[in-house]
């Protein structure tokens, strides 16, 4: 029997659950309580509206909004059209914002207004229908402006959208490695796929509740929303992640379960001991990126299970899951899922041995279908049935996965993939650079932290400040450089290419951007 149905979609899934207990509390946002029936009724109205102004299934829509309850009933609004939403990192600007516009080809896009300045300047090359602002109208509004939140009140009369479980519902842009970002698409069924296995790795029951504070724009956040239809728990929303407020936002919300990425464990570990660590009620923390020493530590000052996960959006989320409480592996795949452990030409190796993690279907559509309009990048990962991951690891003989780090040239910085070739072309625009190299190092929390190393033009004399600062308003937060060197040249390969495995992982030499901006000049 399938464990991810071909009878129901996600939009089926909110009728269901309305059905069954409309007055089940689905979500809780500062002083916002929605019942499964209310964003059932949110949901109808803002489709109506959508359709209305002439969005139609296979429409694509970037939806560029912080955490809100609009942004909720936005996302189940857009599935319930046929909508394929284009999920956009709050944080993007510049060059990176206007590739995925441009790439992406939308119909429509969804902001917020305090946005408008990045969106505008993205779009200029973008022929569209119109954009919808969230907050407001900005100033000097356009024709193609209009206002989201008229749209959320008035009739449900919609049609809906195809019972098709292999629809393309979102396209997720993650980072390339040597070249542009790549838009996962990710179908009805992975959604669901991913929630499902989410649900697994939370330890989900009736009445839990689960702490969001991961954005709806990541897949970790979405798939909670889906989440929260099938298993009677409730969604505790914050804004964002913040390590001061974190644990009373527990206490407040009555979060049993929380969930992590990078350097989250290691930030709280970083706070101050309190005498009520263990006074809250979260059973569960599961999430991917910590090392295995920090969730011991973790666990043992907080009193919570620690579960660490391995996955990728391209295979439903969620590769392996950890429900056995081992501190040294991902836990077992997913039971839809095979894995491989693979040498250089795609052959299997021997238990215990490394090599890159392969995975395939046990049940047909939860790999996606592919990158959007990029049939070269499609062909290198989707071969002879596997799906190549990139990512280093190996099996034991109990069939546990271990995860062991990346073949790609990305980085994982504060719990998003940064992608290397991304920072180095808008570093290398800058009039001093003749060229630049991005490497990650391992910094205190165990993350990796963007190293940066520049090979000046000739006699000129860059100044550090002047450099992040250039990439501070070119580049998304996550992807500003911690650290900077200067070189006098690199060493390459043959055809000219910057050997980066040679390029040094210290950083005693480097200017360091801490998080307030201040620069710390090289010791000594």
């Amino acid at each position: 029997m399938a464990i991810i149905r071909d009878d129901i979609t996600v939009s089926g899934m909110l009728e269901a659950a309305r059905r069954r207990d409309p007055a089940r509390l689905y979500l809780r946002f500062g002083s916002t309580a929605l019942s499964v029936g209310e964003l059932a009724e949110r949901v109808e109205a803002l489709a109506g509206g959508l359709h209305r102004i002439g969005l139609r299934s296979g429409d694509r829509v970037p939806v560029m909004l912080a955490n809100s309850v609009d942004h909720v009933v936005l996302f189940f609004a857009l599935q319930r059209l046929g909508v394929v939403q284009v999920p956009v990192n709050t944080g993007l600007r510049a060059d990176g914002l206007a590739y995925l516009l441009r790439h992406c080809d939308p119909r429509w896009v969804v902001a917020e207004v305090g946005y408008s300045d990045q969106v505008r300047a993205a779009l200029a090359e973008v022929d569209l229908a119109g954009v919808l602002w969230r907050g407001g109208m900005p100033a000097a509004s356009g024709p193609v402006d209009a206002a989201l939140e008229p749209l959320l009140d008035g009739p449900g009369d919609a049609p809906p959208a195809s019972a098709d479980p292999s629809r393309v519902m979102g396209i997720l842009y993650t980072s390339g490695t040597t070249g542009p970002p790549k838009g996962v698409q990710v179908t009805d069924k992975m959604l669901r796929a991913a929630a499902w296995a989410c649900a697994q790795a939370a330890d989900a029951r009736a009445g839990d509740t689960l702490l969001m504070w991961e954005p709806i724009y990541h897949i970790g956040g979405s798939q909670v929303l889906v989440l929260a239809l099938e298993h009677a728990v409730t969604l505790g929303m914050v804004e964002r992640f913040s390590a001061s407020r974190y644990w009373s936002e527990v206490r407040e919300l009555g979060a049993t379960q929380i969930h992590y990425l990078g350097g989250i464990l290691q930030i709280l570990l970083r706070q101050p001991p309190r005498p009520d660590d263990r006074d809250h009620p979260a059973r569960v923390a599961y999430g991917g990126g910590a090392p295995a020493a920090v969730w011991r530590d973790f666990a043992d000052r907080f009193g919570v299970q620690v579960r660490e996960v391995y996955g990728m959006t391209e295979a439903s989320s969620f590769t392996s899951i950890n429900t056995d409480g081992r501190f040294d592996c991902t836990g077992r795949p997913a039971p839809y899922f095979d894995v491989r452990i693979a040498d250089a030409d795609g052959h299997a190796v021997a238990v215990g041995t490394r090599g890159e993690i392969l995975v395939r279907e046990r049940e047909p559509g939860l790999i996606t279908p592919g990158y959007f309009r990029n049939p070269e990048a499609t062909a290198r990962a989707l071969r002879d049935g596997w799906l190549h991951t990139g990512d280093v690891g190996w099996l034991d003989e109990d069939g546990y996965l271990h995860y062991a780090g990346r073949t790609k040239d990305a980085i994982r910085h504060r719990g998003e993939n940064v992608s290397a070739w991304e920072v180095e072309r808008v570093v290398d625009q800058h009039p001093q650079v003749q060229e630049s190299a991005v490497i990650g190092v391992t910094d205190e929390l165990g993350d990796e932290s963007i190293k940066l190393l520049v090979k000046p033009t000739a006699g000129s004399v860059l100044e550090p400040a002047a450099l992040l600062a250039w990439c501070e308003t070119r580049l998304a937060a996550f992807q500003v450089p911690t650290y900077l060197a200067f070189v006098d040249d690199f060493e390459r390969t043959a055809t000219q290419r910057i050997r980066k495995e040679t390029l040094a992982r210290g950083t005693e030499d480097c200017w360091r951007r801490e998080r307030d901006g201040r620069l710390v000049p090289p010791a000594g």
